[in-house]
């Protein structure tokens, strides 16, 4: 397996160690600074990794057929581990997250049957669109929840907030976005003949 593959496989591991730091203070009363220390620290692996993999796999001509599952597989597991986390301590409306889960899910039923079929999925617009908002959407969420249990800021925290929570919705307009953009791929490779 080649590092690409292991860096993905990093973000798997990461996700729920992440989640279990995320919410030690809320079980604990207690490690507030190094639950928040070491969920920033996943969060920037998480994403960095998310970078590299993919890069590095384009670059030393090491994509792989497991890698092309694997990856995306990773980014949904990652970014729904911290929409998780968000909605559990009331940051992120739920009907929100439910869009972004059943859209991954979606996504996901998705990818795997056209590779059944020998189809690759590539990215499209909306599909980066939705990329850039779902990572914007982890560091404001982020910083709403370390100012919160820290203290810090009480007066940017409302306005930071409610920003937070617009980039939430257009997180899910971006993911919905890139839901039909999918449909219409696979509408217009069923009209294709072959």
């Amino acid at each position: 397996m080649g590092l690409p593959n292991k860096l993905t496989i990093v973000r798997l591991i990461l996700s729920p160690l992440l989640f279990v730091f995320f919410f030690v203070p809320v079980w604990t009363d207690s490690l507030t600074i190094i639950s928040l220390i070491v969920v920033w620290v996943f969060f920037l692996i998480i994403e960095t990794t998310d970078v590299l993999d993919g890069h590095l796999a384009r670059k030393w001509d090491q994509i792989s057929d497991i890698g092309k599952v694997l990856d995306p597989f990773a980014d949904v597991v990652s970014r729904i581990t911290y929409f998780i986390c968000f909605t559990g301590v009331g940051l992120m409306p739920i009907w929100v997250l439910t869009i972004l889960v059943y859209r991954e899910l979606a996504v996901t039923f998705i990818r795997l049957l056209q590779i059944r079929k020998g189809i690759a999925m590539a990215a499209s617009v909306w599909g980066k669109l939705k990329a850039v908002t779902y990572a914007v959407s982890g560091v404001a969420g982020l910083l709403v929840v370390s100012l919160d249990r820290l203290n810090w800021l009480p007066p940017v925290l409302h306005p930071l907030t409610i920003l937070t929570q617009i980039i939430f919705i257009l997180a899910a307009v971006a993911s919905i976005g890139s839901f039909l953009t999918y449909v219409g791929a696979i509408r217009r490779s069923e009209k294709t003949p072959t």
